[in-house]
């Protein structure tokens, strides 16, 4: 399970290459046991070669320590820190690989913002990545790459179509799973209130919308026998 630090830094990171004019997507495994990096951008430059760089999400000292395999394979490798964890590696981290400081945004600052910002922070380069030459085949990256992007195509259809995928018995079968949260002294609080509730809402503004058509039916069936009398 992503913390939310974490899940702020991916968003942060997805935004910042995308503005380099490169795509990236989360969670793309690597052949050869050479493991998961957590986030691998593509870019093609303008002499039309292509430009790999692989980034590893870090929040804490322990998770920077995790025995997961690092796998910076592409051309530019990065660590994607908060700056207190950097504070405290910085020492630690192997020549040749880049730094990018995570900060999250100011609330202050956000309160008064005139647009909504499209991440929860921002990035800056601590330290630049040496060039390397890839560690796995380029026709391989571009594989995993591509299947990577169609896993969260996948995911985002199922968010779009939503409840509609699964049917009545299944969902049946999730209300009965959450019977043991019911509490009968918090009604506001348990799941099958507010679905009975906003039902029954749904239910009286459809009547309601109907009820106002028929009136407006009949208001006008009134006046035209009016006229003709």
């Amino acid at each position: 399970m992503k913390t939310k630090l974490t899940l702020s830094m991916e968003q942060t990171l997805y935004y910042y290459c995308r503005e380099a004019g490169a795509f990236a997507v989360e969670e793309v495994t690597m052949p050869d046991d050479q493991g998961i990096v957590d986030t691998l951008s593509y870019q093609e430059l303008p002499s039309g070669d292509i430009e790999w760089r692989c980034y590893e999400l870090k929040v804490t000292k322990s998770d920077f320590h995790s025995k997961a395999k690092l796998s910076f394979v592409g051309h530019y490798n990065y660590f994607v820190l908060p700056l207190d964890l950097y504070q405290e590696v910085a020492d630690e981290i192997p020549a040749g690989i880049g730094v990018l400081i995570y900060r999250p945004f100011a609330e202050e600052l956000l309160a008064t913002a005139t647009e909504t910002p499209v991440a929860p922070g921002y990035l800056t380069v601590m330290r630049p990545p040496r060039h390397q030459d890839l560690q796995v085949p380029a026709s391989q990256l571009t594989t995993r790459f591509i299947a990577s992007q169609a896993r969260e195509v996948g995911k985002a259809k199922q968010t779009a179509t939503g409840l509609k995928q699964y049917s009545t018995d299944r969902l049946y079968q999730e209300l009965k799973k959450r019977h043991q949260h019911y509490d009968i002294y918090d009604p506001e609080a348990n799941f099958y209130e507010q679905f009975i509730e906003d039902t029954q809402s749904t239910a009286v503004t459809a009547l309601q919308t109907e009820v106002d058509a028929l009136n407006l039916e009949l208001h006008t069936l009134q006046d035209q026998l009016k006229e003709r009398s």
